[in-house]
Parts: structure tokens; C-alpha cells; sequence
């Protein structure tokens, strides 16, 4: 009964993955159109394999996205598949999902016939009509709670926040009825929603435009959340996130929409709770999420050249955290540096700290360290906005420190 009634937020992650990820494994060929890779998919790990749900608890994946030598960047254009760039990813991810799934709709501000404000939602309004593409009003705490009411009666909606900051409007329907209502409803209602859209530092945007709201969202009980980085991750976690019965908040950046990656031609989808080894290493392990992994691979490699062989992670998953992964790298390297682009005062990278403690503190031969950005608002001066953000230099003067 309390499973029915509770979907599990804990340690153990025990989330209803079985219902965000279909069983069928079919592995289709290499250049199919969208309507014939719809009818199957693949479920792959962080290094592109398939995979099964039980092979995690088996053993840990070592090969790299981006291995010491950088060759993953160096080969990508002799792989098959197609080049996207993030946001590209993330549409033609909701596009096969609409296909897919009838139940499946987009709402937002600006997402039907403009496309979006970052032009994820690009040409969906003329391919599956204003009723399930819907434009809203300027109405935050309005059009999510009609949301959340859609995926109570069976849609499996996508509400699309302009900027992550307006979604503060929305807080209410977010925390006392998305988070709650399956519990609260003694699990007579599931609330299959996905809640997406910009966030984090750009450039010069200002303090509004500029919020991370991780921190504001993970003490919500019944929320989870993921963080996209790349192209191949940003459409894997998108599908996965339709699918799932649970509600989930996908925080895009806004500076990585315009990030080009080969994705594969066949269907995949990522798991919501596994973290990606992006750099396997020795010395020091490093976690980090979003834009925050491309200023620790620039840190990385300054790194390598003075004879540090640092272990880069994207925890992808920000609730609940990938123990298993992230264990598994203490329990090699016995030193943890996080580096986020979230403030310092409660966020992601405090709750991670707590949670390595927690479990892995014998396996420490050092302090944990924690890199985030300053507990201000963000300045709108671009010299002092990059004050604000950790920088690869500091990271790189933090792992000589963990590292002496």
C-alpha cells in the first residue's frame, strides 16, 4: 500500500523508472526517418551502450564520453548518426514523444506558432495543431496548474517555462500540488508532467534572468530533477522524462542551446537516475552538472599537463543523486571536489556534500570541497558577473590543494 500510495524519493532511488522506460530494447537500423524509429527504442548508458536496468548494480561504467585524450571530439565526425545542436535535441526528443504518445502536449508561453523562446518547440504548433500546442497568457501560476490538472486526468503535458526564474510564480502549484498530489490523493492520481526551460548565468542578462532554481526545487517532496549538458544527453533525458509517471524539472542552460554534437539515428532513452562518467581518473573526483562540466574539462586538461589525473562526473540526475556512480569514484580516488554553478548557500553541491558524508565518509583521505557561485544576485557588468562563477583557474588551484 505505500507503494501505491508513495513513488519513493530516497537513497535507494526507488522512483517508478519502470514506468519511465519502456522494456522493448530493439535496436533499429542506422538512417531511419522519425515515423519509423517511433515504434522502438533503445535504453544506452552514459558511453553510448545499451545497457540493462540491472547492469548498474553489477558493475561500473568506465568508458568515457570524453576520454584523457579528448578522442571522443577528435572522432565524432566518423560516427554515424546526426549532427544537433542542443535545442535541436530537445525538439526532435518532444517531436518523436508527440508521435509517439497522443497523451503528449506542450504549453507555454510563446511555444506554439513563434516556436519558443529558445525555438525548442520549433514548427510543432503546424505538425500537431494548437490543441496540443498550446500558447498561454503571461500566466505562470496559472497555465502549470492547468499542467498538473492535464497529467491528473491522463495527458502527459510539458509545460515550458520562458526562464526558469518566472517559474518562482508558479512555486505554489508546483510544491503543494505537482510534488504532492499523489501522495496526497492516497495514490488515486499520478502526475505524469515535465516542467522545462532556460536557466543559470548567460550573459549579461541580469539577476531575474539569471537564477538557478535547483535549490529552490530539490526539498520539494515527490519532485525530481535532471540537468541536461549536452545533445545526446538533452534528448535522452527529455524522452525519459515524457515517460516517466513521476513529475520531473529538466533544467536547460541557457548558454548550451547552441552546442553541436553526432547523436545516433536510433531511438534512445536515458535513465533519469544515472550519472555520467564524462573523464575516468585516479587522483580526485570531480562532480559537476549543466555548463559546470565544460569549465571543469577546461580545468581538466590544464590539469592533466601538470600531472593530475582528475575523474570528471556529470551527476545529471540532481534528485535523487547517483550513489552508486558517485560511491564507486570516492571509493578510487578518496577525494571529492564539486563545482556548481548554484549558489553556495543551500545548494545542490551543500545536499551533496551531505549525502558523500553520510556514505561514503571512510573511504575520504580529505575534506570535501565545494566550488559555487557567490550568494549574491548576479551583476549585470560582465567582468563582474564572472567573478560571481566558479572559473576554471580556481577549479584547477582547488585540486592542488585536495591534492597535496
Amino acid at each position: 500500500m505505500a507503494a501505491a500510495i508513495f513513488q519513493g524519493f530516497g537513497a535507494s532511488t526507488a522512483l517508478s523508472l519502470s514506468k519511465s522506460i519502456d522494456s522493448k530494447r530493439v535496436k533499429l537500423p542506422f538512417g531511419r526517418s522519425l515515423s519509423e524509429r517511433r515504434a522502438s527504442f533503445v535504453v544506452v548508458g552514459s558511453d553510448g551502450r545499451l545497457v540493462s536496468d540491472s547492469s548498474r548494480a553489477r558493475k561500473l561504467v568506465t568508458n568515457a564520453v570524453a576520454t584523457k585524450a579528448d578522442s571522443a571530439a577528435s572522432t565524432s565526425a566518423s560516427k554515424p548518426g546526426h549532427e544537433l545542436l542542443l535545442f535541436e535535441a530537445l525538439q526532435e526528443g518532444l517531436e518523436e514523444e508527440m508521435d509517439r504518445d497522443p497523451h503528449v502536449c506542450v504549453m507555454g508561453e510563446d511555444v506554439g506558432h513563434y516556436g519558443g523562446s529558445y525555438k525548442v518547440t520549433k514548427g510543432l504548433a503546424k505538425k500537431f495543431g494548437d490543441l496540443r500546442v498550446l500558447d498561454t497568457p503571461i500566466a505562470e501560476n496559472s497555465f502549470t496548474g492547468m499542467g498538473i490538472g492535464a497529467a491528473m486526468t491522463g495527458l502527459r503535458p510539458i509545460v515550458e517555462g520562458m526562464n526558469m526564474g518566472f517559474l518562482l510564480l508558479a512555486y505554489n502549484q508546483i510544491s503543494n500540488n505537482c510534488g504532492m498530489l499523489h501522495y496526497t490523493s492516497g495514490g488515486q492520481f499520478k502526475i505524469p508532467i515535465v516542467i522545462r526551460g532556460p536557466g543559470g548565468v548567460g550573459r549579461q542578462l541580469g539577476a531575474e534572468h539569471s537564477q538557478r532554481l535547483e535549490s529552490y526545487f530539490q526539498s520539494i517532496p515527490g519532485i525530481q530533477m535532471v540537468a541536461c549538458s549536452t545533445p545526446y544527453n538533452a534528448k535522452g533525458l527529455m524522452k525519459a522524462a515524457i515517460r516517466s509517471d513521476n513529475p520531473v524539472i529538466l533544467f536547460e542552460h541557457v548558454l548550451l542551446y547552441n552546442l553541436k554534437e553526432r547523436i545516433p539515428d536510433e531511438e534512445y532513452v536515458l535513465s533519469l537516475e544515472e550519472a555520467e562518467m564524462v573523464r575516468p581518473g585516479e587522483h580526485v573526483t570531480i562532480l559537476t552538472y549543466s555548463r559546470m562540466r565544460y569549465h571543469v574539462m577546461q580545468a581538466a586538461k590544464t590539469l592533466v599537463n601538470k600531472g593530475y589525473d582528475p575523474e570528471v562526473i556529470d551527476i545529471r540526475s540532481l534528485k535523487p543523486f547517483d550513489l552508486y556512480t558517485i560511491g564507486n569514484s570516492v571509493k578510487k580516488t578518496h577525494r571529492v571536489l564539486i563545482v556548481e554553478e548554484c549558489m553556495r548557500t543551500g545548494g545542490i553541491g551543500a545536499s551533496l556534500t551531505a549525502a558523500i558524508n553520510e556514505n561514503f565518509h571512510d573511504y575520504l583521505d580529505a575534506p570535501i570541497v565545494c566550488l559555487s557561485s557567490q550568494d549574491v544576485p548576479t551583476p549585470y557588468a560582465g567582468t563582474l558577473e564572472e567573478w560571481t562563477v566558479v572559473q576554471p583557474a580556481q577549479i584547477v588551484t582547488a585540486v592542488e590543494q585536495l591534492c597535496q
